[in-house]
């Protein structure tokens, strides 16, 4: 059960990704673009989540996945803090 909630995860997470993407394309509203590229990093960061409990256990990803969580939420913050609409 609990591979099919890591895999619902990173589907919901890419989903939000590519919705938020497509729609800062046809609007151009730049909180769009942050917001898709947080969830893009939210999404390899679920991704790395199944590869470390799921795929390969005796290997620890923690600090891949820290990292790529990071990155993703300073994208937001960047977008949230510096950039003018």
């Amino acid at each position: 059960m609990v591979k099919v909630i890591y895999a619902l995860c990173t589907l919901t997470s890419f989903t939000c990704a590519w919705l938020l993407l497509r729609s800062f394309i046809r609007n151009r509203y730049r909180l769009l673009f942050w917001s898709g590229l947080c969830f893009a990093g939210l999404s390899v960061n679920n991704m790395l989540v199944v590869l470390d409990r799921v795929v390969l256990p005796s290997w620890d990803l923690l600090t891949w996945r820290l990292m790529a969580a990071l990155i993703g939420v300073l994208l937001l913050l960047y977008g949230l803090i510096w950039v003018d609409e």
